[in-house]
């Protein structure tokens, strides 16, 4: 990146009002949602809408639990174009009936262009997955749509890059937009997990911005029996939340079935967040 650019632009993400990000609530009587307040947030949910028997009892479950927002792909970037691609128009309509039935929030996908105006009308916050981080058009329309926007670090990206990426967003934001930052894992060396979950990240960003960051344990991982751990040492080294795939069927998934967690290690999560919640940054 050219450093001297770099220095002379806006650093709005590093002064931004936005934080906590607060979402009003699906239902007359429920509380709003605070990400990036004194309690984190652990969002819950399948990889991918696969129909409605499917979404509504994992919605369900992610309620009984004690979550709050909901995530599930309506619209999927695969790396194949023969593996599922997502139901499209009609997991946006079984987002909106979990939204109804259960109360829980809405994060999904706009993966491009021609479905941003859908996916905005039906979620609570739209997603921008780690593929499209550095897609500009995208940025800047998903900051025109006027909704929380939940920007997922690249894999190859730098915390320069991310930051940067989120002003996009700011740069073009109306009434109502809002960026929560996301790390996700980048891509190394390794060959012992699907990504590099890089928790340093947390602390460096923490340090730079203002905006809420969520940790992804779930893409990083891609092994259900790690998600959990990572999730926690997360919290402990405070994010303000966690997004983690669960599946109770995770053999019958269309999608990234090795890495959800059961709707029980889900609960489990939801349960110990709040005290985690910066525990290694104590006293530091």
């Amino acid at each position: 990146m050219n450093a001297a650019l770099l220095a002379t632009a806006p650093d709005r993400t590093c002064r931004s009002p936005a934080r906590p990000v607060t979402l009003a609530p699906a239902r007359p009587g429920d509380l709003p949602v605070v990400i990036g307040g004194p309690a984190p947030v652990v969002i819950g949910g399948p990889c991918a809408v696969e129909g409605e028997e499917q979404i509504l009892r994992l919605a369900r479950a992610v309620a009984a639990a004690g979550g709050r927002v909901f995530r599930g792909g309506a619209f999927k970037p695969r790396t194949s174009p023969y593996s599922f691609q997502g139901l499209g128009a009609e997991g946006l309509e079984l987002l909106r009936a979990v939204r109804q039935e259960t109360g829980l929030l809405v994060c999904t996908e706009a993966l491009d262009l021609d479905c941003l105006d859908a996916v905005a009308e039906v979620a609570d916050v739209v997603q921008i997955g780690s593929r499209n981080m550095d897609n500009p058009t995208l940025l800047k329309r998903a900051g025109a749509a006027g909704k929380p926007v939940l920007l997922k670090r690249g894999f190859a990206a730098t915390l320069d890059e991310l930051l940067l990426a989120a002003e996009y967003v700011l740069a073009h934001a109306t009434a109502g937009t809002e960026v929560i930052l996301c790390e996700r894992g980048i891509r190394t060396f390794c060959d012992h997990s699907r990504n590099t979950l890089d928790l340093h990240a947390v602390l460096r960003l923490r340090a730079r911005t203002a905006l809420p960051i969520l940790v992804d344990p779930s893409h990083a991982a891609g092994l259900a029996d790690d998600v959990v751990p990572l999730g926690r040492a997360a919290l402990a080294l405070g994010a303000d939340g966690l997004i983690v795939e669960v599946h109770d069927r995770p053999h019958e998934a269309l999608s990234d079935g090795p890495q959800a967690i059961s709707p029980a290690a889900y609960a489990a999560l939801v349960a110990d967040a709040p005290a985690l919640a910066g525990w290694a940054r104590r006293g530091a």
